[in-house]
C-alpha cells in the first residue's frame, strides 16, 4: 500500500458549467453548486477523497472568477493549495505544472487528477480502486485512468479501448478515442471492450513531468520555470508572463493519445474496470436521471424542488423554483429552472444545447448574466 504521504489529489475546478445556465454563472460555477445534497459538488469531491491523503497534500487549480468562493467552501486548505490560472489553458498545462510543483518537493509523489463536479455513489468502492491504482501509479513509468462501463452509447464522452487483461483485473489500454457519432457509439457498445472515459487519471509527479517534456516540449519549460518561481516574491509574475504562453491543449490530447500510440505493450497505460455509481451531471436531464434513481423512483417521476409543489397528469418533468410553490398539470419531460433574473425552459431531450445559450449572452454582451 502506498504511504498516504506520497499522495497527492489534485481537483481540477477551472471549468465554467454552461449546460447548468441559468444556475450556474462565471463566479457560481457548476463545481461550487450544491447539485447533489446540502454540499457544493467540490466539497462533496475533496470529501470522498479525504481519507485517502492528508489535507496539506490537496490541491486546487481553478481561475480568478472561482478562486474566492472556492476557498470559502474548503476553508482547511491553505491559500496556496488553491491556485488560479491567469488564462484557460485546458488541463494538460493544469496538471502538468503541479506535476513540476509536486515534483519539486516530493520526488516519491503520486498524483491523482480528478475533476470537481463528479458523482460517485458507492464511496468505498471508489476508495478501494483508487487505491489499486495509485500503487500501479507508484510501481514504475504507469499511468491509470478509471474507465466506466457504460450503460448506453452515449456520444458525450469520450471512450478507452482496451486490450489484455493483466493479473488483478487491471486491463492495458489500447487507444483513447475522442467523442464518437451515435453508430459508432452503437458500435462501442456491443464490442465490450470499450469504456468511458472519466477523466480520472494517476501517475508518478515524475512519471507525469517526463511526459510533458516528451509530449509537449515547447509548454513544459514554461511549467518547469513556473513551479522552480513558486514559494518566492516572483511567482505571481512569472505565473501571469508564462502560463499564457503554454499551449492550450487537454491532457487527453497533450499527453494519452501520443503514449497510447507506442503501442499497447510499450504504452504503460492501464485501465480500471470502475463500479462504483459514477456520474459526470453533464446537463439538467443527467441531473434528473440521477435524482430519479437516488430517490429510487420511476423512470417518468417528477423531480421538483420548491416550496412545495402539485401535479396532474405530468411526468417526467425537473423544476427547480426553490421560492416558489409549483403546479405542472398535462406536461411531460419538461426542464424550468429559475434563479432571481433567468427562467430556463426547455426539455430534456435538448438540455444539452443549453450552453448555446451562454454563447448568446456572450456575443449580445449581456454580462450580467453570465
Amino acid at each position: 500500500m502506498v504511504n498516504q504521504r506520497h499522495f497527492y489529489p489534485v481537483i481540477l475546478a477551472g471549468g465554467s458549467g454552461t449546460r447548468f445556465w441559468p444556475r450556474s454563472r462565471q463566479s457560481m460555477a457548476k463545481q461550487v453548486l450544491a447539485l447533489n445534497g446540502k454540499e457544493s459538488m467540490i466539497q462533496q469531491t475533496v470529501a470522498r477523497l479525504a481519507p485517502m491523503a492528508p489535507l496539506e497534500n490537496f490541491w486546487v487549480i481553478t481561475n480568478d472568477l472561482l478562486q474566492g468562493v472556492i476557498r470559502k467552501q474548503l476553508p482547511k486548505l491553505k491559500k496556496e493549495q488553491v491556485i488560479a490560472e491567469p488564462e484557460p489553458r485546458n488541463t494538460a498545462p493544469a496538471i502538468g505544472l503541479a506535476a513540476f510543483l509536486l515534483l519539486k518537493n516530493d520526488p516519491e509523489a503520486v498524483i491523482g487528477m480528478f475533476p470537481s463536479d463528479h458523482v460517485i455513489a458507492d464511496e468505498n468502492k471508489f476508495r478501494a480502486e483508487l487505491q489499486r491504482g495509485i500503487a500501479t501509479a507508484a510501481a514504475g513509468e504507469n499511468m491509470v485512468v478509471m474507465g466506466i462501463q457504460p450503460s448506453r452509447a452515449e456520444t458525450g464522452y469520450g471512450y478507452i479501448e482496451t486490450g489484455e487483461e493483466m493479473k488483478g483485473g487491471m486491463l492495458r489500454v489500447h487507444r483513447f478515442t475522442e467523442k464518437p457519432n451515435a453508430e459508432k457509439a452503437e458500435e462501442f457498445l456491443a464490442a465490450g471492450n470499450f469504456f468511458w472515459n472519466s477523466g480520472m487519471f494517476l501517475w508518478s509527479a515524475r512519471t507525469l513531468a517526463n511526459a510533458m517534456r516528451e509530449h509537449l516540449s515547447e509548454t513544459a519549460p514554461y511549467l518547469e520555470d513556473i513551479a522552480a518561481a513558486h514559494g518566492t516574491r516572483k511567482f505571481e509574475e512569472t505565473f501571469r508572463r508564462l502560463y499564457p504562453k503554454c499551449e492550450n491543449i487537454s491532457i487527453d490530447y497533450a499527453v494519452l493519445e501520443p503514449r497510447s500510440a507506442k503501442g499497447e505493450h510499450s504504452s504503460n497505460l492501464f485501465c480500471i474496470q470502475a463500479d462504483f455509481g459514477w456520474n459526470d451531471l453533464g446537463s439538467w436531464a443527467a441531473l434528473y436521471d440521477h435524482h430519479s434513481a437516488m430517490n429510487g423512483a420511476a423512470a417518468d417521476t417528477n423531480v421538483i424542488e420548491s416550496k412545495g409543489s402539485f401535479s396532474l397528469q405530468a411526468k417526467g418533468n425537473y423544476v427547480h423554483a426553490p421560492k416558489k410553490f409549483v403546479a405542472t398539470i398535462g406536461v411531460k419531460d419538461i426542464v424550468v429552472v429559475e434563479t432571481e433574473d433567468a427562467l430556463l425552459i426547455t426539455n430534456r431531450e435538448h438540455s444539452q444545447d443549453v450552453g448555446k445559450i451562454v454563447k448568446h449572452l456572450k456575443e449580445k454582451k449581456l454580462d450580467r448574466l453570465l
